[in-house]
C-alpha cells in the first residue's frame, strides 16, 4: 500500500515537472518590452538580436523583420545596432483609449530558422493630457426655495491618461452659499455635485459665479476649470424623472444611416414651462456625438453615421432631462454593436521562396503567410485552402500562419511552374473569401540524359564517296533546360582494320552531322560500325549512347579479271586442243574470269571479239565455255587465234579481253610437228583486201549516212549516260529498299543458276550469271543467212551504257542442275534435291569458298599445254600437267538453257561424244581413248 501511494506521488511529480516545462517553454518564445508614450522615432525600446541570441549586425544576414497583422507599423528594426525602436511618436490614448494596460503585440520573423517570435511591448502612459470639460461654461438653475443640503450634478471633466495621470479631484471657488462634493461610483468615476448649503434669495443675488477645477494626479499635475453660472429661479418643486434608470438596445453594425435604435422618456409632475421636458446628451464623447443623434423634444435616439463593430462594439453615455424650471433627470444608454460578416479575411505573405530546385525534398517550405478576419466569432476564424494539386500540401503553423509545403517530389520536365491559388474562408454565414495566386517556377537540375530518336541507325553509302562528304545526322533530345540540355556528339572510341575510327569518320559536335575523311572500298570491307555518344553540358554531365552502321553500297569500280587461260611465264603462247573429229558443241576450252565487285556489278557476260575464222568457234554467254560452231574441215588452219572479251553488268560495264590460240589436229604429235614449220600466218583478214577494195566504192557512198546515225547514236548515249548518272547521284540518300544490296543479290541468286570462277589472289567470291541465250559466235557473212540465231548483233547480247538500272529478268524456269550437274570440281559438290542454285549467302559463300581452292590450284601451273587425258594443254614440254585429280575442270559440260543437249562430263566432251538427247555423232575419237 505504501509503495502504491509512493508510485502516485512520483507519477504526481513528473506530470508537475513537463507542466513547468511547457510553460517555460511557451514563456521563453514570448519577449516583453515597455517604453513610454509620445517617445521621438528611432527611440530603443529592447536589444532584440540579443534576446533572439544573435550578433547585431546578423539581423540582415538572417532576415530578421517584423510582422504585423494590418495595423500600422509602430516598431522597426535597426539593423546595425540590432535593436527594437520606435517607428514613429506612439499615443497611447489612441492606442487602446481607456484601457488599464496598453500592449501591442506582433511577430517576428527569423527567415534562415523559418521561425516565429512573438514580442509584447507595453506603451506606458505619461501625464500628457489635462482634464477636460465638455463645456467651459455651464448654467444651473436652482429654485429659490431650494433647500440647505440640495444636490445638483456638474459636468465632469474628461481625462484620456489612466492610472495616477487620470482624473483625480475637483475643487470648488470659495463662496457662503455652495459646496462641492464628489462622489465616486461603482465603475470608478467620479461625479462632482454642487452641495446648497444656504438658502438663496432671488432677490438678494439672482445669479451666483463659479469656478469648478479638474485635477489629475500627474507629475507635473495637469488641471482644467469650467465657470458655472448659477441662476436663482422661481419655485420649481419637481424634477423631470425617467422610466428607466439604464437604457440598453443592441443593434448590427450594417443597419443603415437614421435608424431609430431606441426613445427615452422622462415625465415632470410639474405644470406648463415647469413640465416641458427637453433632452440632450449630458455625457459622450466627440466620435459618439458623430454617430448617434438625440431628438431634443421626443427623445429618439438613431443612427447618424454607420457603425462599424470592430471599430467599437460598446457605446455608452448619459441623457438628460431638464423641465422649464431647471430641474433635470438622468440616465444611462448602453448601447451594444452585433457583428456581421462585413469582412474578407486578408492574407499577407510573409515569405516566398521561389524559384525551388526541382530535387527539393518533400516537405521543403515554399510559402509563409498570415491570413485574418477582422470580424468576431465564427466571423472571423478563418480557415485556409490550396486547390487540389498533389505536389504541394498547406499546414497551420501557429496563430493564424500557415506554411505551403512540397508534398513529393517535383519534376521540372513535367511542369517548369506551377500556379497555386490560396484561398481563405471565413466560417460567417453566409461565409467570405479571399484567395492569394502564387506562381512557383521550378529550376532544373541535370536528371536527364540525352536520348536518340531511334535505339539504332542503319545507314546506306555508296562507297568512292567523296572525302568529307556528308553520310548522315543524328539527333538526341535532352528535356532538360539551358546548359543540361544543350548536346555534345562524339565518337566512342573504337577500330577498324587496326586503324582508329577517327580516320575514318568525324562528326560535329554540336549538330550530329558525320563525315567522311576517306573514301571507302566495298572491297576493303562492306559495313562500319560505331558507336556514336551524347553529353550533355550540366554537372556531373549525363550521356546515352547508340549504335550506327554504315553499309556500303557497291560501284562498278573493278573490272573482271581472267584467271584461266592466264598469261604464260616463258614466253610461249598457250594452245588449247581441237581435234578435226571434233562436232559442232565440241568444248574447246573455257573463260574463267571474276570481278572483285558484287551483285550486279559482278554478273559476267562472254563473247568472241574476234576470230581467226569466223563461224568457227563460239562462246557461250554466261558460262565462257569455248566450243566449236560447225565441223571443222581440211581447209581450216592448224592455229586458231581467238579474242574473247569479257564483261560485267555495272553502269558503266566494264571489260577485259584474253587471246586464245586453238590448234585444230586429231593428234599431238602432228600438232607438234605443224607447229616446228609453221610461221605466224598472215591475218585472216588480209585476204578480204581485195574484196575490201572493191567494196571502198559502195563504202564510201554510204559513209556519210553511217556517220551521221552513229553521231546521232552517241548523242543518244550521251543524254541517256548524264541522266543515269543524276540517277544514281540521287541514290545517296534513298532508302535502303530502293537500292539493290545484298537481298536483292540473294533473290537473284534463287532465281538465276550460275558458274562460279575464282582467282587466288582476289579477296571475295564473284558470280557469273549465265542467260537464256547460249553462245556469241563470229560467223562469215556467207553464213548469215544460214543459220538465223547467229546473226543477231553482238552488241545486242552486252549491256549498253544507256540500259537502265533495273533488276534483270528471270531465265527460264526450267534451268537447273541435276544432282550430277552441279557446279563444282566433276560435279560432285553437295546441294540441295532440287538442283537448284544455293539460295541464300551463306550456301553462296560456302560454294565460292570450294571453287575458290580448286581455282588457286589451277592458277599454279603457268604452261597452257598438256599431255593426257583430262589435261588443259597440249604437251609437257611447254609446261606443268594440269590433272583432273589437282585441278578442277573448268570445261565440264553444264546443261544449257535453250539447248536440247546434255553433255556428261569433261572427258566425254573430249571423246567428242555428242550430248543425250543430241543430234551428233556418238562415235568417240580413237586417239582420245588412246590418251
Amino acid at each position: 500500500m505504501a509503495a502504491s501511494t509512493k508510485r502516485q506521488h512520483c507519477r504526481r511529480l513528473v506530470l508537475l515537472c513537463a507542466l513547468l516545462g511547457t510553460l517555460w517553454e511557451a514563456g521563453a518564445s514570448q519577449i516583453r518590452y515597455s517604453v513610454l508614450e509620445e517617445r521621438e522615432r528611432g527611440y530603443v525600446v529592447g536589444n532584440i538580436s540579443k534576446d533572439l541570441g544573435l550578433e547585431p549586425g546578423e539581423l540582415t544576414e538572417r532576415g530578421v523583420r517584423i510582422i504585423s497583422k494590418g495595423r500600422t507599423q509602430l516598431f522597426s528594426l535597426s539593423p546595425r545596432s540590432g535593436s527594437l525602436v520606435t517607428a514613429g511618436r506612439i499615443d497611447r490614448e489612441e492606442l487602446c483609449a481607456q484601457s488599464a494596460r496598453c500592449l501591442v503585440n506582433f511577430k517576428v520573423l527569423v527567415e534562415d530558422r523559418v521561425k516565429l517570435y512573438g514580442i509584447e511591448v507595453e506603451v506606458i502612459d505619461i501625464n500628457d493630457n489635462a482634464p477636460n470639460f465638455e463645456a467651459e461654461n455651464l448654467v444651473v438653475k436652482i429654485s429659490e426655495i431650494a433647500a440647505p443640503g440640495a444636490r445638483y450634478p456638474l459636468p465632469e471633466a474628461v481625462d484620456p491618461d489612466v492610472g495616477v495621470n487620470s482624473l483625480q479631484n475637483y475643487q470648488l471657488s470659495p463662496n457662503r452659499h455652495f459646496s462641492l462634493e464628489v462622489q465616486t461610483g461603482v465603475d470608478g468615476t467620479i461625479n462632482p455635485e454642487l452641495v446648497l448649503e444656504r438658502m438663496l434669495d432671488r432677490e438678494e443675488e439672482a445669479v451666483h459665479h463659479l469656478i469648478l477645477t479638474a485635477s489629475d494626479g500627474g507629475h507635473p499635475r495637469r488641471s482644467s476649470t469650467a465657470h458655472i453660472q448659477v441662476t436663482v429661479l422661481d419655485t420649481n418643486d419637481n424634477a423631470p424623472v425617467f422610466d428607466q434608470s439604464i437604457y440598453r438596445v443592441k443593434v448590427l453594425e450594417n443597419v443603415p444611416l437614421g435608424t431609430l435604435l431606441l426613445t427615452v422618456r422622462a415625465s415632470d409632475l410639474d405644470e406648463g414651462a415647469n413640465g416641458k421636458v427637453m433632452y440632450k446628451f449630458r455625457k459622450i464623447n466627440e466620435k459618439q456625438s458623430l454617430l448617434f443623434q438625440l431628438h431634443e423634444d421626443t427623445g429618439e435616439i438613431s443612427v447618424a453615421k454607420n457603425l462599424d463593430y470592430e471599430e467599437c462594439s460598446l457605446y455608452e453615455t448619459e441623457i438628460q432631462a431638464e423641465d422649464g424650471g431647471g430641474l433635470t433627470g438622468r440616465t444611462k444608454v448602453i448601447i451594444m454593436v452585433e457583428d456581421v460578416n462585413d469582412n474578407r479575411p486578408e492574407v499577407t505573405i510573409t515569405s516566398l521562396f521561389s524559384p525551388v530546385r526541382e530535387d527539393a525534398l518533400p516537405g521543403t517550405v515554399i510559402l509563409l503567410f498570415n491570413a485574418h478576419d477582422q470580424d468576431s466569432g465564427k466571423n472571423g476564424q478563418v480557415v485556409c485552402s490550396i486547390q487540389e494539386n498533389p505536389p504541394f500540401k498547406l499546414e497551420n503553423s501557429i496563430d493564424d500562419y500557415y506554411r505551403l509545403l512540397t508534398a513529393q517530389n517535383l519534376d521540372r520536365e513535367k511542369a517548369s511552374e506551377y500556379n497555386i491559388t490560396v484561398t481563405a474562408t471565413d466560417r460567417g454565414i453566409p461565409s467570405l473569401s479571399t484567395e492569394i495566386h502564387i506562381t512557383l517556377h521550378v529550376t532544373d537540375i541535370n536528371d536527364n540524359p540525352p536520348v536518340f530518336s531511334q535505339a539504332s541507325y542503319s545507314v546506306y553509302l555508296l562507297e568512292n564517296n567523296p572525302r568529307g562528304s556528308s553520310i548522315f545526322s543524328v539527333i538526341a533530345h535532352d528535356p532538360d533546360n539551358n546548359e543540361n540540355a544543350r548536346v555534345i556528339y562524339s565518337l566512342v572510341e573504337d577500330t577498324i582494320q587496326g586503324a582508329p575510327l577517327s580516320s575514318y569518320i568525324s562528326i560535329n559536335s554540336d549538330t550530329g552531322v558525320l563525315y567522311a575523311l576517306q573514301a571507302f572500298d566495298y572491297e576493303q570491307f562492306s559495313n562500319l560500325q560505331m558507336q556514336v555518344k551524347a553529353s550533355d553540358s550540366g554537372h556531373p554531365p549525363l550521356s546515352s549512347n547508340v549504335s550506327l552502321t554504315v553499309l556500303l553500297l557497291d560501284q562498278n569500280d573493278n573490272a573482271p579479271k581472267i584467271l584461266y587461260p592466264s598469261l604464260p611465264t616463258d614466253g610461249s603462247t598457250g594452245v588449247e586442243l581441237a581435234p578435226r573429229s571434233a562436232e559442232p558443241g565440241y568444248l574447246v576450252t573455257k573463260v574463267v574470269a571474276v570481278d572483285k565487285d558484287s551483285g550486279q556489278n559482278a554478273w559476267l557476260s562472254f563473247r568472241l571479239l574476234k576470230a581467226s575464222e569466223p563461224g568457227l568457234f563460239t562462246v557461250g554467254l554466261h558460262t565462257g565455255e569455248v566450243r566449236t560452231a560447225r565441223v571443222l574441215m581440211d581447209r581450216d588452219t592448224l592455229k586458231q587465234s581467238l579474242v574473247v572479251a569479257v564483261q560485267d553488268h555495272g553502269q558503266p560495264p566494264l571489260s577485259a579481253t584474253v587471246t586464245l590460240t586453238v590448234a585444230v589436229a586429231d593428234s599431238i604429235p602432228e600438232v607438234l610437228a605443224d607447229l616446228g614449220s609453221i610461221n605466224t600466218p598472215a591475218d585472216p583478214d588480209s585476204d578480204l583486201t581485195l574484196y575490201l577494195v572493191v567494196a571502198v566504192a559502195v563504202v564510201s557512198c554510204v559513209f556519210l549516212v553511217f556517220v551521221l546515225v552513229l553521231l546521232a547514236l552517241r548523242l543518244r548515249h550521251w543524254h541517256a549516260s548524264h541522266l543515269l548518272q543524276a540517277a544514281r547521284d540521287g541514290l545517296t540518300d534513298v532508302p535502303a529498299s530502293h537500292i539493290m544490296g545484298v537481298d536483292g543479290v540473294q533473290a537473284f541468286l534463287q532465281t538465276y543458276s550460275q558458274q562460279f570462277s575464282l582467282t587466288p589472289d582476289s579477296g571475295k567470291s564473284h558470280l557469273i550469271f549465265p542467260q537464256p541465250n547460249y553462245a556469241d559466235t563470229l560467223i562469215s557473212q556467207e553464213s548469215c543467212g544460214k543459220i538465223e540465231p547467229l546473226c543477231s548483233s553482238v552488241e545486242s547480247k552486252i549491256p549498253v551504257d544507256d540500259t537502265p538500272l533495273v533488276p534483270q529478268a528471270p531465265p527460264n524456269t526450267d534451268w537447273r542442275f541435276s544432282q550430277a550437274q552441279r557446279p563444282g570440281t566433276s560435279g560432285s559438290q553437295n546441294g540441295d534435291e532440287t538442283g537448284t542454285w544455293p539460295n541464300n549467302q551463306f550456301d553462296t559463300e560456302m560454294l565460292q569458298a570450294m571453287i575458290l581452292a580448286s581455282a588457286s590450284e589451277a592458277a599454279d601451273g603457268s604452261s597452257t599445254l598438256g599431255g593426257g587425258a583430262g589435261t588443259m594443254g597440249l604437251s609437257a614440254r611447254y609446261g606443268p600437267q594440269f590433272t583432273l585429280q589437282h585441278v578442277p575442270d573448268y570445261r565440264q559440260n553444264v546443261y544449257i538453257p535453250g539447248s536440247n543437249a546434255t553433255l556428261t562430263n569433261a572427258a566425254g566432251k573430249r571423246d567428242g561424244k555428242a550430248p543425250a538427247g543430241g543430234n551428233g555423232n556418238k562415235k568417240k575419237s580413237g586417239k582420245k581413248e588412246k590418251k
